[in-house]
């Protein structure tokens, strides 16, 4: 090992877990879930990387309003309890750690992906911008969604803990709510997604309060420290906008997340100022995992300055199951094949070789 990189491949407590490096697995919609329960395919394809210190998952929906894509994976029957535990099984043997993202899709939708009953869903009535990849009629534009009524937002929070639940259940060492790139959360947090007139509309302490109840519903259900977060402030994907509120917004939901207590932050920080992060991280005071591109030189630079205590690598990941030994060795990288990111099957998936 190089001595230039010893803080990324050093230990860290996580709440009450131990990490092996600072080194995570970033969460990434795959589309292997055939039937949107956990398969064989994904058991492998996790296992693999469990030499991370922390492997997050795709997000996973919390209820069947959630399963917005095709062939994701859901959190809330029986079945894909099983399914899940078998790849936390099998993480767990290879003395990984893993957490589960939870990702409710919102308006980023189709009718035709979700089983009998889903119905799309937003914190208002405008559509996200753009098509949706369906398995049987292809690219199709999406509808707009029915704006969530104020007296079921406590039952959509519910459907999150239960699904919190059931992940502790199967396994996991923890939750990640998904509050960033234009989902459900991140719908109620953005101007131009929300135009409610009740009490989760309007400024931008009533928008936060969306994200701030579901964390602190979901830390009530299974510990604070099993539970972060993932944010993406001035990330315009999916349709979202930002004001210019957004900087002093950001400020107040990572202050409210600080009196939940959860035990990270999660940040993608491709359209953030640096000065911005290290603020939001000075307000914060835990643990901060960055995602945006990192090499091992970087990451070690922002773990050694304090920027970060985990970095959290993705497409990297796709075509090294071995990224932890490749960075250590300073191997090259295999490159993954963009064609194969959604499909189904194993083919780009669990076809990456580890080095000899």
């Amino acid at each position: 090992m190089s001595q230039n990189h010893s803080t990324l491949f050093s230990s860290f407590k996580l709440g009450n877990i131990t990490l092996k490096n600072r080194i995570v697995m970033a969460p990434m919609t795959r589309s292997r879930a055939i039937g949107n329960t956990p398969n064989e395919l994904m058991v492998q394809h996790y296992s693999d990387r469990a030499s991370a210190g922390l492997i997050i998952t795709e997000g996973t929906s919390p209820s069947i309003n959630g399963l917005g894509y095709a062939r994701i994976p859901g959190m809330y029957s029986n079945e894909q309890i099983a399914g899940w535990k078998a790849v936390t099984d099998a993480v767990h043997a290879k003395d990984g750690k893993i957490f589960i993202q939870l990702m409710h899709t919102g308006r980023v939708s189709h009718p035709l992906n979700m089983p009998e009953g889903g119905k799309v869903v937003g914190a208002s009535a405008i559509a996200a911008v753009g098509d949706s990849w369906t398995d049987s009629q292809g690219m199709q534009p999406m509808p707009a969604p029915e704006e969530i009524p104020t007296a079921e937002i406590a039952n959509v929070i519910a459907e999150y803990v239960h699904s919190a639940k059931s992940a502790i259940e199967a396994g996991f060492d923890g939750v990640e709510l998904h509050a960033a790139n234009g989902y459900l959360p991140m719908q109620f947090l953005s101007p131009a997604s929300n135009h409610r007139t009740d009490n989760y509309g309007g400024n931008y302490e009533n928008r936060n309060r969306f994200v701030l109840e579901l964390a602190e519903a979901v830390v009530a259900a299974i510990g604070k420290d099993r539970v972060g977060i993932r944010l993406s402030p001035f990330n315009p994907f999916n349709g979202m906008g930002s004001d210019e509120h957004e900087t002093a917004q950001y400020t107040a939901l990572v202050e409210g997340l600080k009196k939940v207590g959860l035990v990270y932050v999660h940040f993608l920080t491709f359209a953030m100022q640096p000065a911005f992060v290290d603020d939001l991280h000075k307000v914060f005071g835990g643990t901060f995992i960055l995602n945006g591109g990192y090499t091992a030189d970087r990451a070690e630079a922002d773990l050694t300055s304090g920027r970060a205590e985990l970095i959290s690598f993705g497409s990297s990941y796709i075509a090294n199951p071995d990224l932890v030994d490749r960075l250590k060795t300073g191997a090259e990288l295999a490159a993954p094949d963009q064609a194969t990111f959604y499909t189904p099957g194993a083919e780009g998936y669990n076809t990456y070789p580890a080095l000899a």
